[in-house]
């Protein structure tokens, strides 16, 4: 296809270090027509790559979200219903206002003694071994232990969810992220029903089920189900890659290491330029042009799918002087890890309050941390940016 770019010509480099690609698209413009690589299904669409344009089409509402507006239907809305990250105006705004009632800046705070506690729990079960997986030690057990505390989800196989939630979102083959979609989708009918069963909690999941508008509007039980899917899964498996993402910056950075050790203040500084090195997602959910628009000059027809680069974006030298650069100090006002518009994250204040937490408890009680081997692979996909293990010893 004429002026079509074939990303799968870039072969594993996309996955392992897809930076120099999104340079490459960069230097010859801001936005491109694409063909995704074999894994991603062979789809043709737009990317955005410029900081200034994706920053403008992550707030244009003219870029949909709903794929059912242009006539698309998928998969885990069918099975798990409508949730945020696939809804539009006014839906998304209704949406939203429900679960901010119950997902409020007073409860993120409420957990910073609990989540410093499960943090040292675990770093006690770790540190006397020497060595383990980061992935596996902390990165992942943190997070989920506090999403599921926060739902109020009781303790599940930890290793199967995982395995599931992985797959949802990184998948390794089209059947594998059907089946753990069909599976997610299963558990989390069994459990909405339980709560509901069991009556009146203080939990997040419970409060959803309670809450109620000031018009008596609440969520109905598919919108429950996309809600703690989207709380489950995306409240976890950003956070995991951010605390993995910003440990093995800083080790293969030791100068970056050092400046924090002589200066714990800057963890803040060193979170933010993680998100902006390396942030947890790759590339923003599709968005579809709801009417014909123009996005950096490129014209975009109706029904045309657009992925938006937050990675692309985050490393545009016209945003940030020498982009590759991993710079703890640096100004990182304006990236876009966690999204802009409507749709920002909802849960970047708890994803950055364990980042803190997680990364400067590791470095206060292990001096002598350093990689032990190879990371592992990068995962699949062009969603999510984290690696499968960190091998680290101290």
């Amino acid at each position: 296809m004429a002026g079509v770019i074939d990303l799968g010509e870039f072969g594993e480099q996309l996955r392992t270090d897809p930076h120099p690609v999104y340079a490459r698209l960069r230097e010859r413009g801001p936005v491109h027509r694409v063909r995704l690589p074999a894994r991603e299904g062979h789809h043709v669409m737009w990317i955005v790559v410029g900081h200034e344009e994706a920053r403008a089409a992550l707030a244009d509402p003219r870029l949909a979200k709903d794929g059912s507006r242009i006539g698309m239907t998928f998969l885990d809305e069918e099975m798990i219903g409508k949730y945020l990250l696939v809804a539009d105006p006014p839906l998304h705004t209704r949406l939203r206002g429900l679960v901010t009632r119950a997902f409020t800046m007073r409860r993120v705070e409420e957990l910073r003694p609990r989540i410093q506690e499960i943090t040292e729990r675990l770093l006690d079960e770790m540190l006397p071994r020497g060595r383990a997986d980061l992935v596996d030690a902390l990165a992942f057990p943190l997070p989920i232990t506090v999403i599921c505390e926060l739902l109020g989800v009781p303790e599940l196989d930890r290793a199967e969810f995982r395995k599931m939630s992985t797959e949802a979102v990184a998948p390794t083959s089209a059947q594998t992220e059907y089946d753990a979609i069909v599976r997610l989708a299963a558990y989390l009918t069994e459990l909405i029903e339980d709560k509901r069963r069991a009556g009146p909690s203080d939990d997040l999941l419970s409060d959803l089920i309670r809450t109620t508008a000031e018009d008596g509007d609440r969520l109905s039980p598919q919108e429950l189900r996309g809600m703690a899917f989207l709380l489950l899964v995306a409240g976890h498996e950003t956070t995991v890659n951010l605390i993995t993402n910003g440990i093995r910056a800083l080790l293969t950075h030791p100068a970056q290491l050092a400046a924090l050790r002589a200066d714990m203040t800057l963890l803040d500084g060193m979170v933010e330029e993680t998100l902006r090195y390396e942030g947890p997602v790759e590339n923003a959910t599709f968005r579809y042009a709801a009417e014909p628009l123009e996005i950096g000059g490129t014209p975009i027809a109706r029904g045309e799918p657009v992925m938006i680069g937050l990675t692309a974006a985050d490393r545009d030298p016209g945003r940030y002087p020498d982009p590759d650069r991993f710079d703890i100090r640096r100004d990182t006002r304006g990236h876009l890890a966690f999204g802009h518009g409507i749709h920002y994250c909802l849960g970047a204040p708890l994803a950055r309050l364990e980042a803190r937490t997680a990364i400067g408890s590791l470095l206060a009680r292990a001096p002598g941390l350093t990689l032990d081997g190879l990371p592992g692979d990068w995962l699949p996909g062009m969603l999510m940016r984290g690696t499968r293990s960190l091998p680290v010893r101290w």
